[in-house]
């Protein structure tokens, strides 16, 4: 769950269809990303079939998460579903724990004074922020993206659970650098950042991030249509945070948003909408060409 408010529209016109990611001069690109696969059974269930049977065409793992295993587990079995590995430095479930891939001792300041990773909220976001160390973040953002890698996976990019662009420019930076590395992409959605990657030739998004919890949840079929068909020409992202319902009486907050953005996801009505509308669904692959190749030649 995020839970951050799109950022305001960008001005700039967009760029990256035809100059960079190979698409013809006004397309209309959009990725719909499934965040915190990994964290409950229910939502694993929903990815995949929100990807395999609906709209979605990508997903981010939370290797920190209690279902972590069964996810990777279906990455295996699903092999050609495109994922990122979602950055976590926080936990919002008063039921479901989790808590750093790194051992506790050598990562104590982005843990809180009880010894769990911060909640986020605007007060556990600003203490972590306010303490978290950049070489302990870097320790524990390549402990989670090595677990995939231990599993035999290979993310196509790299974004945040919860705090947005990583919440601090060095630790945005840090990860820009790990992304480079790792020969993948990141998930850059607030101005100051996407104008910093812009710069330096990297795509992003042009247009405003919509985080599907920053929706209301009723009458959310008839939202998203009309997103859909008022989608701008450029590239736009949606993460989107499915749940079956199934066995998820521990998730996180209580509030629909997850049933509702699972039901949408993989109805015809959606096919329809995406179809007629003349919309292109890609996910993080087309950008990690970009941003390795501009690794490789910078």
């Amino acid at each position: 769950m995020d839970g951050i408010p799109a950022e305001p529209a960008d001005t700039a016109p967009p760029m990256w269809p035809d100059q960079v990611l190979g698409f013809p001069p006004g397309a209309r690109l959009l990725i719909v990303n499934c965040d915190d696969f990994g964290m409950h059974p229910a939502i694993n269930a929903a990815v995949v079939e929100s990807i395999e049977e609906g709209i979605a065409a990508s997903c981010s793992l939370m290797t920190v998460g209690p279902a972590a295993p069964d996810a990777m587990r279906l990455l295996r079995r699903h092999s050609a579903i495109p994922f990122g590995v979602h950055l976590t430095l926080v936990c919002e479930s008063p039921l479901l724990r989790w808590g750093p891939l790194t051992p506790a001792d050598k990562v104590p300041s982005l843990l809180d004074p009880s010894g769990n990773l911060f909640e986020p909220t605007p007060a556990g976001r600003a203490a972590l922020l306010e303490r978290a160390r950049p070489d302990e973040i870097e320790t524990e953002f390549r402990a989670q993206i090595d677990a995939v890698a231990g599993a035999g996976l290979a993310p196509t990019h790299l974004d945040f659970h919860c705090l947005a662009d990583g919440g601090r420019d060095d630790i945005l930076d840090l990860t820009v650098g790990l992304a480079a590395e790792y020969g993948l992409a990141v998930r850059v959605w607030l101005e100051p950042g996407r104008r910093e990657m812009r710069r330096r030739g990297l795509p992003v998004v042009d247009h405003d991030f919509l985080d599907s919890f920053s929706l209301p949840a009723e009458g959310a079929s008839k939202h998203y249509g009309r997103l859909l068909h008022d989608l701008p020409a450029g590239l736009s992202e949606w993460a989107v945070h499915p749940a079956t319902g199934r066995g998820a009486e521990t998730l996180d907050d209580g509030r629909p948003v997850r049933r509702t953005d699972h039901a949408f996801l993989t109805s015809p009505e959606a096919r329809e909408a995406v179809v007629r509308e003349g919309i292109t669904v890609i996910d993080y692959r087309a950008l990690q060409r970009v941003w390795a190749r501009s690794t490789v030649q910078g």
